[in-house]
C-alpha cells in the first residue's frame, strides 16, 4: 500500500456535518464490530451522535479532530486536556477514538494524526499524553509502541447504566 504523505493530509476540528461519518468510523474500528456497512451507515444516523457532539464541542477540554484526503473525511481522533495534582501538577492528554477508514489504513495516516495529536496537546501545555486500546487489537499496539508510547499500567473499565 502506498504510504499517504503528510502534506496530502488535512487535519482539522470535527464540525457538526462530520458527526456521521466519525460515528461510522468509530464503528468501523471497533475491536468487537459485527455489524455490516449498511448497518453501520444506519447506526451513524442516529441523533444521540449530534448530542455526544454537542457535549464534546461545548467542553473547552476535549477536542474531536478529522483526517481529510482529497476533500474525505478518513480519519478521526479525540483529544481530553486533563489537569492533574500529581507529578506536581501536570497536565495530561488523553487521546481516543483513533480510527482511520479500513479503505486507507496501513497508509501512515493514523501516525500523521498521532503526530498532530502529540504536537497539539504540546501546545496546550501538556506534559504527558496517553492513550488506551483494546486488548484484541495487537496491531494497534505495535502501532502505538512504534511511535515511541509504552504500555506502562493496566487499565480496569467499569461500564454504568446512565
Amino acid at each position: 500500500m502506498t504510504k499517504t504523505d503528510a502534506s496530502e493530509i488535512r487535519m482539522r476540528e470535527a464540525a457538526r456535518a462530520d458527526v456521521s461519518r466519525v460515528a461510522e468510523l468509530i464503528m468501523h474500528g471497533a475491536s468487537v464490530q459485527k455489524r455490516t456497512p449498511g448497518e453501520i451507515a444506519a447506526e451513524a444516523q442516529d441523533p444521540v451522535y449530534l448530542k455526544a457532539f454537542d457535549v464534546i464541542a461545548g467542553n473547552p477540554y476535549n477536542t474531536l479532530f478529522v483526517a481529510e484526503l482529497e476533500g474525505r473525511v478518513v480519519g478521526t481522533y479525540q483529544i481530553t486536556i486533563l489537569p492533574g495534582m500529581a507529578e506536581r501538577g501536570r497536565t495530561r492528554a488523553k487521546i481516543e477514538s483513533v480510527h482511520v477508514a479500513p479503505e486507507c489504513r496501513s497508509r501512515g495516516i493514523g501516525a500523521i494524526m498521532m503526530r498532530h495529536a502529540i504536537a497539539f496537546a504540546a501546545e496546550k501545555g501538556v506534559g504527558l499524553v496517553e492513550l488506551t486500546s483494546h486488548k484484541a487489537r495487537p496491531e494497534a499496539h505495535r502501532f502505538y509502541a512504534g511511535l515511541g508510547f509504552v504500555q506502562s499500567h493496566e487499565g480496569f473499565k467499569m461500564a454504568l447504566s446512565p
